[in-house]
């Protein structure tokens, strides 16, 4: 079911803003130095997560100062929804993992069972190591067993985000800045 235009609007109105445009361009620009540092003669294929992944990857990519292949892949828990179900892949990875660095970049750390699930797929096709890049990391101790960013922009509160890839009923990718709404 499509949000009315006003409810999308009032939510981002009495969202609160946890870190602002500036704050978030920032963590990528420090994000792309350690990458940048640790990846730059590894010949890595950079997958982006969609949908989450798209804005993080579109801002942190150009900052990465080495030779890389992109592709994306799509995997999702959620569905519009504000709470994950069973992994749903609408598009696996194609390319050939066997023997290469994979860098996976998504939107967000959570719970971390969408991203267990990827890194084990890249894992089964062989991939020689598996990195994975995300914007932002919640703080709680809920996460799927062993599963952590090898580069976190920041670590934000345990509350339902939006912003900056990560949605609240498919609206609110868009802005840079990343919010929490009133009351999650």
């Amino acid at each position: 079911m499509t949000m009315e235009l006003p409810e999308a609007r009032t939510i981002l109105d009495n969202a609160d803003c946890l870190h602002d445009e500036a704050e978030v361009l920032a963590a990528l620009d420090a994000m792309g130095q350690e990458m940048t540092a640790k990846l730059a003669d590894s010949n890595p294929i950079v997958y982006t997560v969609l949908n989450g992944g798209l804005i993080v990857s579109g801002h942190l990519l150009p900052r990465l100062r080495f030779p890389l292949e992109m592709s994306y892949m799509h995997a999702t828990r959620y569905r519009h929804e504000t709470s994950g179900g069973e992994l749903d892949w609408k598009v696996k990875p194609r390319e050939d993992m066997k023997g290469r660095t994979v860098v996976i970049v998504d939107d967000i750390l959570d719970e971390g069972h969408t991203l267990a699930a990827i890194i084990d797929y890249c894992q089964k096709q062989g991939a020689a190591h598996v990195y994975v890049a995300v914007l932002i990391d919640k703080k709680h101790d809920r996460k799927a067993d062993g599963v952590q960013a090898d580069f976190v922009g920041m670590e934000v509160e345990d509350r339902f985000l939006f912003g900056c890839g990560m949605d609240y009923q498919g609206y609110w990718r868009n802005t840079l800045a990343i919010y929490a709404v009133k009351g999650l």
